[in-house]
């Protein structure tokens, strides 16, 4: 296994984040809920991390903060040496080039009304990038044939389309892939093979992966570093194989009971 000591890509500090409830009252304010608390983790240039937890156990908030699409009522977020938190969206242009996002459901993040060629090349012309033949590089590397260029997204199945929405985040040539439960709306005999594209692409393209899932069973196929999320906090973090073969802390191990496995299908 890879070690990724003194290489951080991706480093957060103390990351806090409070929301507030609609206020129920002229006199005092909503209630705070704290999606976030205390979070601080290291992702190192090359390595594989994944992010575990069940619906409301903060992972989607933090997920957002490491993407800068949302700001942490404190704490610290460095990308690369730089730091993200708190810059307005103008100055975050290294960032979106060198951070792409795949999303959990391919058909509401495609575009049904933009053909394939298109979305592939929307994140190149917001750069300002030339397209050239990298639509269909891109194409072919997630095993899509070059004519599926020229289709809509409704013309293709869920796994297909997922492909495709793989093939956009590739298109700027990040360095960072950042998977938010990539294959959670997907038909389970199409599952193994998206985790086992995204797997073989991570490895090719040397990216570092940021794996998101409810299903620390998926996390163990594609990931080497797992962080377990419970209530806003980090309550286990280590290498996957041995969180899943020796689970410390008592949610981790209720996960694992609770959560139907791929073992077989994978």
């Amino acid at each position: 296994m890879p070690t990724h000591a003194g290489t951080p890509l991706i480093e957060a500090v103390s990351l806090n984040r409070v929301y507030r409830r609609p206020r129920t009252s002229l006199t005092r304010p909503g209630a705070a809920v704290h999606a976030l608390r205390d979070v601080s983790l290291t992702v190192g240039r090359g390595e594989r991390y994944g992010i575990v937890g069940e619906s409301g156990s903060g992972k989607s908030t933090l997920l957002r903060l490491l993407c800068a699409l949302d700001q942490p009522t404190s704490g610290s977020i460095r990308f690369d040496g730089q730091e993200i938190t708190g810059r307005p969206e103008r100055r975050l242009r290294f960032l979106r080039e060198n951070l792409q996002i795949v999303f959990q459901d391919p058909m509401s993040s495609l575009d049904p009304r933009m053909r394939v060629r298109d979305l592939v090349a929307e994140p190149l012309a917001a750069l300002g990038l030339p397209a050239g033949d990298r639509v269909n590089e891109l194409l072919d590397a997630v095993g899509l044939p070059a004519g599926a260029a020229d289709r809509y997204p409704h013309q293709f199945s869920g796994g297909q389309r997922q492909r495709i929405a793989i093939a956009r985040a590739l298109a700027p040539r990040p360095k960072v892939l950042v998977a938010d439960e990539p294959v959670s709306a997907l038909d389970v005999s199409v599952r193994g093979q998206i985790l086992n594209l995204l797997a073989d692409l991570v490895d090719e393209l040397g990216l570092t992966l940021v794996f998101v899932s409810h299903d620390l069973s998926v996390v163990r196929h594609v990931c080497e570093t797992v962080a377990v999320m419970s209530k806003g906090e980090i309550v286990e973090t280590g290498p996957v194989d041995d969180v899943w073969a020796a689970p410390a802390h008592p949610y981790t191990r209720a996960l694992l009971q609770a959560v139907p496995t791929l073992e077989g299908l994978l």
